[in-house]
């Protein structure tokens, strides 16, 4: 957290102030990777699923969440401390004090549970007070005057479900049809202690994935049917089991271990997109809600998981079976009719959703982990996701030089690179600082280049270095990028003696 916060990936909101828990800046790099990390998850869900993508909203009139049931039920059980005031979520406390799980319980089963644990503020030590519920949406009012009730929404899914007629025309009317949005999602956590897994605003990618209930099938299952997955499946948990079975898709569906193939088919495309940028495989895996965990609206719940050295288990994704709760709830309390024709089968449905919903934030912070881990220090990203993907450097500050390198530059952003020159310090310092924000390469532009047009590309892994011809270095770093190309066939490799000679021009520039 120090290099990001040093390095501009990650700030705590609203410093000038103090601060204010549960909200995180993201800096100039972190803006970057957070987007790229957005266009992979678009890229996995919305392009090659061929899914509709839409934008709705953040405030929601009040009636949007009367009818999908979060007024009721969209809260959290919470305490006081008697003697401080400090808020508590009591399931994050009994949890940390006890590893009980309390998520479902009645309020005064838990509160039970505090006096027998002797569980206290661990601010202070005071004595907590009554538990009771706290609804998490933050309530506002829409227009002058009060009059209207409205809410900052909790999750993406509501403005896709009332836009359902619509959709299911532009969609022409298949099934199974996705539809995806990404956006702002906002929860007034009680006490948000856990950096950025907590939030109180945060990016949510969410897809909704209409289906008719009589035939759960995806057309593309068996391109994903041969991925294993890592399952702790509900009965395991609830016996304090913590055994993990690992099964391919098919195998998950054909034992009854995930309710039907299109549940199946996105725990795997959520595995395939979570080791794409980044997460290694043994850090990840799926657990399978409990009923008490389940949200009102779910039928099966499974959340992938992936171990991080600070937090332990984190849940970075959550994959639901919401039946058809949303839209029977919104056509009774809207009084249009939401069902559809199946045209072939001659009869009408109201269409089942399964729903994949990521938490970009707790992935931008499991990808920043992933990567500093395995640069021993450094940050090192899959290079298509690092936020700079090349940095262009002079050897020296004259002689023409930096002007060189300027165009150089130029070429380089004209043709889509994220590129950022540097020429403070000396070439071994320049290095040093690409590497530790994880840019894949580097290129420097020397005397050499000024006479036959060539420059150097060194790579970040083992400070090995090729020359290039300056036309060729827009193809061989794309195609660097994109793993099209082995370093070693990206042209003559420089000899230690060369590079020696370099570095130390560089060095005394």
């Amino acid at each position: 957290m120090e290099l990001a916060k040093r390095r501009g990936f990650l700030w705590p909101s609203f410093e000038l102030y103090g601060g204010s828990s549960g909200f995180y800046d993201f800096g100039p790099l972190g803006t970057l990777l957070k987007n790229k990390i957005v266009e992979k998850w678009r890229e996995h869900f919305v392009r090659r699923e061929g899914s509709l993508e839409i934008d709705s909203p953040t405030l929601t009139p009040e009636e949007v969440f009367r009818a999908s049931g979060h007024l009721e039920h969209f809260v959290d059980l919470m305490s006081e401390c008697g003697k401080c005031g400090q808020p508590f979520k009591i399931s994050e406390l009994v949890r940390e004090k006890t590893g009980l799980d309390v998520e479902g319980r009645p309020a005064e089963e838990v509160e039970a549970l505090l006096r027998e644990k002797g569980i206290s503020c661990p601010e202070c030590g005071g004595r907590l007070g009554r538990v009771f519920e706290f609804n998490t949406m933050f309530r506002t009012t829409i227009g002058p005057g009060g009059g209207k009730v409205g809410y900052l929404r909790p999750e993406t899914a509501q403005g896709i479900f009332v836009n359902f007629r619509r959709l299911w025309r532009l969609g022409r009317e298949r099934l199974p049809l996705p539809v995806a949005q990404i956006g702002k999602g906002y929860r007034n956590e009680i006490s948000p202690r856990q950096g950025m897994i907590r939030l109180r605003e945060f990016t949510m990618a969410e897809l909704e994935v209409f289906f008719d209930p009589r035939n759960p099938a995806h057309p593309s299952f068996g391109k994903v049917a041969g991925e294993r997955l890592r399952l702790w499946r509900a009965g395991e948990e609830m016996r304090g089991e913590e055994r993990m079975v690992e099964m391919t898709a098919g195998e998950a569906v054909e034992r009854g271990a995930v309710c039907h193939q299109l549940m199946a088919y996105y725990l795997a495309l959520t595995k395939r997109f979570l080791l794409d940028v980044g997460i290694p495989e043994e850090r990840l895996r799926f657990r399978e809600q409990t009923p008490g965990q389940r949200a009102h609206y779910s039928r099966e719940t499974w959340d992938a998981e992936v171990r991080t050295e600070r937090f332990g288990w984190i849940e970075v994704a959550g994959i639901a079976y919401r039946t058809d709760y949303d839209l029977s709830r919104h056509s009774q309390a809207s009084g249009e009719d939401l069902s559809v024709l199946l045209q072939q089968e001659r009869r009408k449905e109201v269409c089942h959703v399964v729903e994949p919903s990521f938490g970009i934030d707790r992935i931008f912070y499991c990808v920043l982990e992933a990567a500093h881990l395995q640069g021993g220090g450094k940050l090192r990203f899959r290079k298509e996701l690092s936020p700079v993907e090349v940095c262009v450097f002079p050897l020296l500050r004259r002689d023409g030089l930096p002007e060189k390198a300027g165009e150089v530059l130029e070429l380089l952003k004209g043709r889509g690179f994220w590129a950022e020159y540097d020429e403070a310090g000396s070439i071994g310092r320049r290095y040093a600082r690409a590497d530790e924000v994880g840019t894949p390469y580097c290129v420097t532009v020397d005397h050499r280049t000024l006479s036959d047009g060539t420059v150097t590309i060194r790579e970040r892994e083992t400070a090995r270095q090729v020359r290039v011809p300056l036309p060729e270095l827009p193809r061989v770093l794309s195609s660097l990028l994109r793993d099209e190309l082995r370093f070693e066939e990206a042209g003559p490799l420089l000899q230690e003696e060369e590079k020696g000679k370099e570095e130390e021009e560089g060095e005394e520039g």
